[in-house]
């Protein structure tokens, strides 16, 4: 009987989605999937060695050093062949936090840790924990906004931080900084609703993003740049800048804020393994 196949730890999903050539595209699609992904990251960019890969992906380095060179034989197709390439799907679970020892990133997943490295902290010590947002009053409205050294972040699936304004009869009466703990795209949507939020003031932003929104009856301010307070005082005023239309995709039509924009793309949920490790 076969051994079951283990779902790959990777760190996020990938933020671009897909490539293709400049040019008429030639052959068919080529599909690479998001371990894939994580292994060319780990090893190509960040210069991990086949054993800290595997460390890092909780997986035995044969089988990191097998995907590696199935990616790069992909890769090398499409680069040589002109074919475009779709970065989707594969056996995966999302870091919830665990491979804090293996990851040379600041890691919010799951735990709320930010150390600089791994032995940043004493061994045996508990990770600080973000502070809990206060329940909101009845007569509140809750204003989060996607933060980042005092601005509007102009990413919402990848914003770090959310900026949260507590306002009453059109004033503000409690603001506080609260860490997203790695949550990312879609799931953001579930963090701001369990935080009350009634509005949010953002730059781009997917669509998927936006359904969510929707979905739980969170008003979207999209399109939106500069300093995060001042956005919020024009909110309040009535003469907020905003784009109703702003979106984020990854299919090439760039991240739209305002009236400017500047290229980019978002990624998406790419049906992955669920955190109990069971692909779906």
């Amino acid at each position: 009987m076969a051994r079951p196949r283990r779902c790959r730890r990777v760190c996020t999903e990938p933020d671009y989605s897909s490539f293709a050539p400049d040019g008429i595209p030639c052959g068919g699609r080529v599909t690479l999937a998001v371990e894939e992904y994580e292994v060319i990251r780990l090893i190509d960019l960040e210069k991990l060695t086949h054993e800290q890969c595997a460390k890092q992906m909780d997986i035995s380095r044969t089988t990191v050093t097998e995907i590696y060179e199935s990616a790069r034989e992909k890769i090398a197709d499409c680069i040589v062949n002109g074919r475009p390439m779709e970065i989707s799907g594969g056996s995966y679970r999302l870091c919830d936090g665990s491979a804090v020892h293996f990851c040379r990133k600041k890691c919010r997943r799951g735990t709320g840790a930010f150390p600089e490295s791994a032995d940043a902290r004493e061994p045996g010590t508990a990770p600080e924990r973000c502070p809990d947002i206060a329940e909101k009053g009845e007569h509140v409205m809750r204003i989060a906004v996607t933060f980042e050294n005092g601005e509007v972040f102009q990413h919402f699936g990848h914003t770090e931080q959310f900026k949260v304004y507590d306002v009453e009869n059109g004033q503000i009466t409690k603001e506080q900084v609260v860490d997203t703990n790695g949550s990312g795209h879609g799931a953001l949507a579930g963090f701001l609703t369990d935080m009350s939020v009634d509005a949010l003031i953002c730059g781009g932003i997917g669509m998927g993003a936006k359904n969510a929104l929707a979905d739980a009856g969170i008003d979207l301010y999209g399109g939106v740049s500069g300093n995060a307070d001042e956005a919020v005082k024009a909110f309040l005023a009535g003469n907020l800048s905003y784009n109703p239309d702003v979106r984020c995709s990854h299919h090439g039509e760039g991240h739209h804020h305002g009236e400017g924009h500047h290229g980019g793309h978002c990624g998406e949920n790419k049906h992955g393994c669920g955190g109990n490790g069971s692909c779906h």
